[in-house]
């Protein structure tokens, strides 16, 4: 058997990171086992369902390396098959077309919730005799069309993380509604349960991998598979993603969907490394690791049944990790979208160079992209603000001469490395008569206005490169 699995999204919002959690899971268990991962968009809901949400799903499993063997398929290009399903249960009697109103409805919520009943349809329309058929399609009432649902039946699966589960028919509500706005001679729009049943009837998914608010769906989908003589495949229901009070992750917690993440700052193998973790642990025990490293040792019995706790500071933490281990030039092709956003004048090619050299040096302190923007800000501006520490340091007794010193210097005989640069240090702190502590804490302010900072040398090096270092050092004279 081949295994098949599939990643079902509806496009009614942005891909969110417990859909996206998902989808790393059906990913993982297809290329563990050398199986097809499929992807469907469950676009049904005519009202909710936006392109834009689409594309964004679409871009962000790409993003996120996510890669599927067959799709997308669109539920909305689908609609015929569904209806030939209904019509097959209709056909075999085991679903009918019920006419009740909206108010009739409600009547019968409210007798049940008057008596402490758990609210559910009571299958009263379920022997209609052709007359009263008849006489309902005469007042002109639009039908549903409701699956037939036998109270006394007890559903069970082995569930691939719960273990055996049993769920009592009888608890799933009375006759489920798989069709909207029927008649006697027409089927309307498919539901969720009874679309998804044919679709991976039809796409031969061997493998349901779902988060566990999905159980009770799974109930009724299992009868749905019965009746349409299909085979039933293998459940596996995830654990949420909890927030830090035990509650489902939502919008309240903050950034929920991929493309929040994305805008701020965390990298792709970074934040689906997280994902894999959310539920998953590698038996070895590692936390760092690639999809391709995680499909070789991922299976179900270590995930866990739990809810799954975000935790901002691992993810943090991992996002860090990855920053620090890329090459200047990797870095910086991430970087440049969060440093133009912020309004700053970068031409990629003329700047190459000493672009590669501030990433190289702010590389290992960022913990996520957007740290690049604050951090590099002294760069991209000929002068600075001072703070009112930077101010007092150039105001010094003896500062000023040294500034003069470092100017001159850079006039006579202007560095080009490093190490002219601390020679250049070096013969002012004699000729001064100073301390090197002083000569670089009031370098430091002058040339970036602030008295704590990246690596001084390589900064000044850079600010060289801008031909800023000799504007600032002016701009700090004219403060002392």
């Amino acid at each position: 058997m081949t295994v098949r699995v599939r990643l079902a999204p509806s496009p009614t919002g942005s891909l969110h990171i417990g859909t996206a959690r998902t989808g790393v899971f059906n990913w993982l268990f297809a290329r563990h086992e050398g199986g097809k991962f499929i992807l469907r968009i469950e676009d049904t809901d005519e009202e909710r369902s936006k392109p834009e949400f689409t594309d964004n799903i679409l871009s962000g499993l790409k993003w996120l390396g996510m890669d599927w063997d067959e799709g997308p398929f669109f539920q909305s290009q689908r609609l015929d098959l569904y209806r030939q399903a209904i019509q097959t249960l209709l056909d075999a009697g085991l679903a009918y077309r019920a006419y009740d109103t909206p108010a009739e409805l409600e009547a019968m919520r409210e007798t049940q919730k008057a008596k402490n009943q758990a609210p559910r349809y009571d299958n009263r329309h379920r022997d209609l005799t052709p007359d009263q058929q008849a006489a309902f399609e005469t007042e002109g009432r639009p039908a549903v069309i409701r699956f037939k649902i036998d109270d006394s039946r007890t559903i069970t699966w082995n569930d691939m993380v719960r273990g055996p589960v049993t769920w009592q028919a009888s608890d799933l509500g009375g006759d489920m509604v798989v069709a909207r706005a029927s008649s006697s001679t027409s089927i309307g729009q498919p539901l969720y349960n009874l679309a998804v049943v044919v679709d991976d009837i039809d796409m031969a998914i061997t493998h349901v991998i779902r988060g566990e608010d999905h159980i009770a769906n799974t109930a009724k989908q299992i009868l749905l598979y019965e009746a349409l003589g299909a085979a039933v495949p293998a459940f596996a229901h995830t654990p949420l993603i909890l927030n830090q009070t035990g509650q489902k992750l939502s919008k309240r917690d903050g950034v929920t969907s991929i493309a929040d993440f994305q805008k701020m700052g965390f990298v792709a193998p970074a934040l689906v490394n997280y994902m894999t973790l959310l539920g998953w642990s590698a038996p070895d025990a590692t936390e760092q690791f690639t999809l391709d490293e995680a499909a070789k040792q991922f299976s179900f019995d270590r995930v866990n049944k739990a809810g799954a706790k975000f935790d901002w500071d691992k993810l943090n933490w991992l996002n860090s990790q990855y920053l620090h281990a890329m090459e200047p030039a990797a870095l910086l092709e991430l970087a440049l979208p969060y440093l133009q956003e912020a309004g700053y004048a970068i031409d990629a090619d003329a700047d190459q160079s000493w672009l590669l050299s501030m990433m190289a040096m702010l590389g290992p302190s960022l913990t996520r992209l957007t740290d690049v923007v604050e951090q590099s800000r002294f760069f991209f501006t000929e002068t600075v603000d001072f703070t009112d520490d930077a101010k007092a340091q150039v105001q010094l007794e003896g500062v000023p001469a040294v500034l003069e010193g470092i100017l001159a210097g850079l006039t006579a005989q202007p560095p080009a490395t490093i190490d002219d640069l601390k020679a250049l240090v070096n013969d002012v702190t004699k000729a001064q008569g100073v301390k090197k502590g002083l000569v670089m804490k009031s370098m430091r302010a002058a040339l970036m206005g602030a008295l704590q900072g990246p690596d001084l040398m390589e900064s000044w090096l850079i600010l060289r490169q801008r031909g800023f270092d000799v504007a600032r050092l002016k701009e700090a004279l004219s403060l002392a």
